[in-house]
């Protein structure tokens, strides 16, 4: 049904007329495969005669009462159910029938194929508690919750708190904590239970029925760094965990990496690895898990008073997470990968038309909160963080957080809540430092301006500072400079780079190479080398031990590439070169990504052949050179598929059928369909190959990949079928359409698919039926992003000019903003 986004003026109202708010919720889940009931308790308190309003968006309201007598028809509607002439004690009660949906938002349930069992889980998101109960949805109305749940008897139901099944079927959960409406759980199904406990804390792991090896499996892992986590986290907030138990649910189709429900934190079980996987699918997976522990602090115990507070939640965890996996798991270059994977999408992102502050000084309605669930707040903010500890230190830095902690547990603080504890503690007025960093959009430009004496020592070096025309503020960077001295070791100082120009004085006189600025990545902000050091680039890698610095080097690579500064020809070049060398699997990976997308939409057209063959030609390789079973095969092998042209067709089939394998690799279900899907876009798959890998592999997994493999054929029946999934139906699987739209567009096939690109730019904005989140989800999915030419530009632009959702609106001025920048480099080129 339709409903009214809620806006920050009416949130600050309805927070001054509810107070002493209890939640309690009855789920039913036995009323069929569409829809489910529930009723809805409210018990609140107000000054009388006061007005406001709950939110509800059921399929069918079957019942509404305020303190006993029923609420007109007419006090429904939008979404929104009107509480007038209330009283000081008030009770309200909701009875409805709600949707279950398949898009991963409010209350989602899912058949799996493998086994045709059931699942269901409830995802508030930030908007879509209504989706499942009548409240009041917005983050400072916390409360109480107390929870119900009816379902199959052979079903498993977990929730925020810790339930009893008192009779068979019927879950019951006592009261929680004060929480936030977008923090309300539960998970229900045949899931199968792993349990552990940890210095008093129960601990809890929950998979599908089809997952069960898969979790026996990986359970290990998680359950010790759960346990490390938690230990980190006692030890740094000097606060113990709040909730009780700590269960992990990896659920199916989950539409965010995880979501962190205090009690019960829900992951999308692609985390769970049913395939062969790199270190660096391990590192990310420990960076999430530790990213949503930091939550039940940040966000959960402390909640932000409105969502222009976002990174009060998001940049911290961020921040935790890949601090404690730098010191506590077994991958010490968790900020390699942060700093050439989550921080270049953070630059991204500050640099489009859609940059906004860290922490905006409005944010109008939930709409505009929604969009910025971006690379600012998640990656500038943990980069800022970075900054502001290298600012005050970090004994400074943790006492204001267990100050802040200690005030506000169990209620919301603002921006200047938390900025007066970190003032006291360090001692320093930080009002300057975070009008600079926090309110502020986009990102300064740091470059070495260097005068070489005769004798090839630095005569002088100097730190310039930029900033873009329409956003010029010049932030204070405190940063690292580091160089090869004369006996060949790397050598680092520090500066507070201030302003337009800083001089570097302790550099004079210095003999050195390979200059690099922000050595130890503790900021926020453009780097540019020397031109000696772009032109001594690949020595350099090949000779700095320090993984963190090549990462900032192949970023700052990178970003000239996106500023068509470098040709992207260089960039592949230079990945070509470089890769099969690199010993940390992580920059393989990462920056192998970074050089397919300049080699596909930044290289003109009639050199992508030539830049896909050079970086295939790296894939093999290294292939050739890395140890059997490692993650460096396994990242080559993925890198290879991805680039093999005609002439290795007979390559991949062999691999299919088990023959001519290098030797370690393994050709498991995620490998194959890999195959599949390039031998597609090469043209050599048929319909019948595509059943038969189907019938090997019946997970949903399996029908994703089936669906994204026929999207790869160069067939125009596949594509339109494609084109329908992403635009025209309605009803199935987030993910489903989001694989069709990940298969309908390929480099190779630009003249088969050029009638889909006025047909996206007309028709997509028109799609009804789906929320602004999936509209903005599936509109990324499914963008023409090798279709770079004016042409496309100026469709894009013409449809920007029309009405559209604002989510969808930002996702399509994101992604045309790309597209611009490729078209930009495609000509510098």
């Amino acid at each position: 049904m339709s409903h009214r986004c809620l806006s920050h003026l009416e949130a600050v109202a309805r927070a001054a007329t509810v107070r002493n708010l209890v939640y309690a919720l009855d789920v039913d889940l036995t009323t069929g495969d569409e829809l489910f009931r529930s009723v809805t308790t409210v018990r609140f308190t107000a000054d009388p005669g006061a007005e406001t309003f709950l939110e509800a968006r059921p399929e069918r309201l079957l019942g509404a009462t305020l303190n006993g007598v029923e609420l007109p028809a007419d006090a429904f509607a939008e979404g929104r159910l009107r509480l007038a002439d209330l009283a000081a004690d008030n009770t309200v009660v909701v009875t409805a029938e709600y949707a279950y949906t398949r898009t991963s938002e409010g209350v989602h349930r899912f058949t799996d194929p493998a086994d045709k069992q059931v699942y269901v889980y409830a995802q508030p998101s930030i908007t879509d508690a209504p989706r499942f109960m009548a409240c009041f949805d917005q983050p400072d109305l916390k409360a109480p919750v107390t929870l119900s749940v009816t379902a199959d008897p052979s079903w498993l139901v977990r929730a925020n708190a810790e339930g009893v099944q008192a009779t068979p079927g019927r879950w019951e959960f006592p009261a929680t904590k004060p929480v936030a409406t977008y923090l309300i759980t539960f998970v229900a199904g045949p899931y199968v239970e792993l349990t552990d406990s940890h210095d008093g804390i129960p601990l809890g792991l929950y998979a599908r029925a089809s997952y069960a090896e898969v979790l026996e499996r990986d359970a290990p892992e998680i359950f010790s760094l759960t346990k490390a986590f938690l230990d980190r986290y006692h030890e740094l907030f000097g606060l113990r965990y709040p909730f009780g138990k700590y269960d992990q649910a990896f659920v199916p189709e989950f539409g965010w990496g995880a979501m962190e429900f205090p009690g019960c934190v829900v992951f999308r079980d692609e985390l769970l690895f049913r395939a062969a996987v790199t270190d660096t699918e391990r590192l990310e997976r420990a960076a999430v898990i530790a990213h949503e522990m930091a939550h039940m602090w940040f966000g959960d115990l402390v909640t932000m008073r409105w969502w222009d507070d976002l990174w009060l939640n998001e940049s911290f965890a961020t921040y935790m997470g890949y601090r404690l996996v730098a010191e506590v798991t077994p991958w010490p270059q968790s900020w390699t990968r942060f700093g050439v994977g989550r921080k270049a999408w953070g630059y991204v992102a500050d640099q489009r038309p859609s940059t906004h502050p860290i922490a905006p000084t409005e944010v109008a309605d939930t709409d505009a909160a929604f969009a910025n669930f971006d690379g600012i707040s998640y990656a500038k903010g943990c980069s800022a963080l970075r900054q502001l500890v290298a600012f005050i230190g970090d004994e400074a830095f943790l006492a204001g957080l267990r100050a802040h902690f200690d005030k506000h547990a169990w209620g919301n603080a603002t921006l200047a809540d938390l900025l007066g504890a970190l003032s006291q503690a360090s001692g320093r007025d930080l009002d300057a430092w975070a009008q600079a960093w926090l309110r502020t959009p986009q990102v300064n430009t740091l470059r070495p301006v260097i005068e070489w004496a005769p004798d090839g020592s630095y005569a002088s070096v100097t730190v310039e500072q930029t900033a873009s025309q329409e956003y010029p503020t010049l932030r204070p960077h405190r940063i690292g400079l580091g160089w090869f001295g004369e006996d060949g070791a790397w050598q680092r100082t520090e500066v507070e780079v201030t302003g337009a120009s800083t001089p570097v004085p302790q550099l004079s006189g210095v003999r050195g190479r390979g200059l690099l600025l922000n050595d130890g990545d503790f900021t926020f902000a453009k780097i540019r080398m020397d031109e000696r050091a772009r032109a001594e680039l690949p020595s350099l890698l090949a000779e700095q031990p320090d993984s963190l610095a090549r990462a900032l080097w192949w970023n700052s690579a990178w970003d000239a590439v996106r500023d068509a500064e470098w040709p992207a020809t260089e960039l592949v070049e230079l990945a070509a070169a470089a890769l099969p060398a690199e010993p940390d699997v992580v920059i393989v990976e990462s920056v192998f990504g970074l050089a397919r997308y300049a080699a596909t939409r930044m290289v003109p057209a009639d050199r992508q052949e030539a830049a896909r063959s050079a970086l295939a030609g790296a894939a093999k390789t290294l292939l050739a050179t890395a140890a059997p079973g490692s993650g460096h095969q396994l990242a080559a092998a993925r890198s290879l598929i991805a680039t093999a042209a005609d002439a290795d067709r007979a390559m991949l089939r062999g691999w299919l059928s088990g023959a001519d394998v290098p030797a370690g690799l393994r050709v498991d279900a995620e490998l194959r369909w890999a195959v599949l899907g390039r031998l597609a876009v090469l043209g050599d798959v048929t319909e019948e190959e595509i059943d038969g890998e189907l019938q090997r592999d019946t997970s949903d997994r399996g029908e994703q990949e089936a669906v994204r493999v026929r999207a790869c054929r160069p067939d125009p029946a596949a594509k339109e079928r494609a084109f329908d999934l992403v635009v025209t139906e309605q009803g199935q699987s987030n993910r489903i359409a989001a694989a069709a739209g990940d298969g309908l567009w390929q480099p190779e096939h630009a003249e088969l698919t050029a009638p889909f690109v006025a047909r996206y730019f007309a028709e997509l904005p028109r799609a009804q039926g789906r929320s602004g989140d999936m509209l903005a989800h599936l509109a990324k999915a499914a963008y023409p992003v090798y279709a770079v030419s004016e042409d496309t530009l100026a469709a894009a632009q013409a449809a920007l000019a029309g009405e559209m959702h604002p989510l969808l609106r930002r996702a399509l001025v994101d992604e045309t903003d790309d597209l611009a920048r490729s078209l930009r480099a495609q000509r510098a080129a």
